[in-house]
């Protein structure tokens, strides 16, 4: 997009960019079909690994022109480094979908100072002594920057959204349907209706960073002096609809955290996979958004009154937020239970009762065990220590969703709840961001603290439950 550009939000335009791209390969898909009838294996496969890598090019094109919704999901694609095509195209599919993490709209800062003017309903100059007009990070629906407050001095990172760009976000949602067609090809059971409105509705509360600051108070007054995790505080005073204004933290990003040595690699990977997961199973709210900008670890030497460092990590970034209810969460335990044990009566009869299976005659107890055990066997039922790669979160990832997957045909006859889909895909995206940093761990015994409320057997564990104390996660769901 050219600098000073205005982000379209034209519904007719834009619907008309995902219809093209959604029509065309759905005629696509099925010549390639058709022709794989006449083809040997080998042939057939490396026909759809080229419908595949094409498919990416025009995604990656098709997302580029919008710019809403659709290009914050192809920024998310982005980094995850798993197999969605064969291995000897990998790099290029990686490198087409990469082109989207950079092409977030350059806007010029006299708009987004205009912005932050508008918001906050006086001139820069009377809120801070500083602010640097070059954005220290970049996302898709806006830009945030240094600056440092007038009033008490403190050193503040000021979020502020694109101007337009809320407008341009909501038509995306108004397209939902259409994205939702070649969802369901796959998944004919799918409820692409109530799926949308989950998905329009997360995404549509991240366009409110007042919402957003509430989430990241509720989720700071809980990590209070917690071990490991550090939430950066709110200026409230300072925070509107579309300008949030927190706490700057300093320390190290993603990129230098792949180069440390494995052992603290392997301590940041149990820190992300207990924040993360930790926060649905044991909270019942977590941040739907695992994504290598969105923490960074803080170097605190001599803290807390010791000689050795105090390393924790900084989660920023909750405006893609959930709140799930009890109930939802127990099924959820209670059928990674069932895979544990091996119970595949168990498990089918929970995931019927609860939704999941609209014809449970037409699913194989057997079969289904298999299929969710292949897409959560790293924690619910490898009990030793697991190196994480993308070697492991490609197979995850073909066997949870893909149609090479070996339980392909038992996807058909299944569907996802609305309000278990965002859990499904933090939990998948948590894997892909530790598969960058190929930490060790018993990610099973870990696991075991929230799923049959174990005691810790882990450093890290330890200390997360002397600072939760007796009362250890009853502060769930509440909001704060």
């Amino acid at each position: 997009m050219a600098r000073g550009e205005k982000i379209p939000t034209s519904r007719v335009r834009r619907t008309a960019t995902v219809g093209r791209l959604a029509a065309g390969e759905a005629v696509k898909q099925l010549g390639t079909r058709a022709a794989n009838v006449a083809r040997s294996e080998e042939a057939a496969e490396a026909a759809l690994a080229r419908r595949q890598i094409e498919t990416a090019r025009q995604i990656v094109a098709a997302l580029g022109r919008m710019k809403g919704a659709a290009m914050k999901i192809g920024q998310v694609m982005s980094f995850l480094d798993v197999g969605l095509v064969p291995e000897e195209y990998r790099e290029e599919f990686q490198r087409e979908l990469a082109k989207l993490r950079d092409a977030a709209p350059t806007v010029p800062f006299r708009q987004m100072r205009r912005v932050i003017e508008e918001e906050l309903e006086e001139p820069l100059s009377a809120i801070f002594a500083e602010l640097d007009e070059e954005p220290i990070a970049a996302a898709s629906i806006g830009q945030v920057y240094r600056a440092q407050l007038r009033s008490d001095g403190r050193e503040v990172a000021v979020k502020v959204q694109y101007p337009g760009v809320a407008a341009a976000v909501r038509a995306d949602l108004q397209n939902l349907e259409v994205i939702m067609r070649l969802l369901k090809a796959l998944t004919p059971r799918l409820d692409a209706r109530a799926l949308a409105a989950e998905v329009r509705s997360r995404i549509s509360e991240e366009l409110d960073y007042e919402l957003e600051a509430q989430n990241q108070r509720a989720l700071g007054r809980i990590f209070a002096g917690h071990p490991f995790v550090y939430i950066p505080a709110v200026v409230t005073s300072l925070s509107r609809e579309r300008v949030l204004v927190t706490e700057l933290v300093r320390g190290r990003r993603f990129e230098e955290l792949k180069d440390l040595p494995q052992a603290e690699r392997d301590r940041i990977g149990e820190m992300i996979f207990r924040f993360y997961l930790g926060c649905m199973y044991r909270l019942h709210q977590f941040s739907g958004d695992p994504h290598p900008g969105n923490f960074m670890l803080l170097d605190e030497s001599g803290a807390g009154g010791g000689d050795r460092a105090v390393e924790r990590l900084a989660f920023l970034d909750f405006g893609l937020f959930k709140r799930i209810d009890a109930a939802a969460i127990e099924l959820e335990l209670a059928a990674q239970r069932a895979v544990i044990e091996r119970d595949a009566k168990a498990l089918h009869a929970l995931l019927a009762k609860g939704g999941f299976l609209p014809e449970p005659d037409q699913v194989d107890p057997g079969r289904l065990l298999e299929f969710i055990a292949n897409g959560t066997w790293w924690y619910t039922v490898a009990d030793e220590e697991v190196q994480l790669t993308p070697a492991v979160a490609t197979e995850v990832m073909i066997e949870s969703a893909d149609p090479r997957s070996s339980y392909f045909g038992e996807m058909r006859h299944q569907t996802m709840r609305p309000e278990h889909i965002f859990g499904r895909r933090m939990e998948m995206l948590t894997l892909a961001v530790l598969a960058q940093l190929r930490p060790r761990a018993n990610w099973h015994r870990i696991a075991r603290e929230w799923i049959y409320g174990e005691p810790p057997v882990t450093e890290l564990g330890r200390l997360e439950a002397l600072h939760f104390g007796a009362q250890a996660f009853e502060l769930r769901g509440s909001g704060a």
